[in-house]
Formats: structure tokens, C-alpha cells, sequence
């Protein structure tokens, strides 16, 4: 069964509404001045800055991972 443009489109609609609402509060984390997590590794040289937020990574994968599948959950029933 293939889904219907009409279906297809409230599905593209709603992950961008939650990727706007992630966005928005990772925006605002920063600007309130939440620090570095210990995971996140950061080199300094000369005139040069490489910054791999590792752990953010992580846990905004985990959080994601959790919320969608709370959010499939409740359109499956």
C-alpha cells in the first residue's frame, strides 16, 4: 500500500516541525550559556579552532531516538 501525497506531505510537515522545536531549544541552551559537555572534544592551534561536540551528539541522538519513538507509538494505536 503505497501512501498518498497528502500523507506523505503531513509526514515531511511534522518532522520538520519537530526538527524547528529541536533546533529552536538547542538555540537557546546556547544563548542561556550551557557549557561544553565532557565529551566534546576541542582542539586549539595557532589561528585554527576544531570543536567535535561528541557527547552532545549523543545525547541529542538518544533524546531524538526516544521522542520519535514515543511519537510512532502513539500514532500506531
Amino acid at each position: 500500500m503505497t501512501p498518498s501525497f497528502e500523507q506523505l506531505g503531513k509526514l515531511i510537515l511534522g518532522f520538520a516541525l519537530i526538527l524547528g522545536i529541536v533546533g529552536g531549544v538547542l538555540i537557546l541552551l546556547g544563548k542561556a550559556g550551557v557549557p561544553r559537555l565532557p565529551g566534546d572534544i576541542l582542539f586549539k592551534r595557532d589561528h585554527t579552532t576544531v570543536y567535535i561536540p561528541l557527547a552532545t551528539m549523543i545525547l541529542v541522538s538518544v533524546i531524538l531516538t526516544v521522542v520519535l519513538n514515543v511519537l510512532f507509538w502513539l500514532f500506531r494505536r
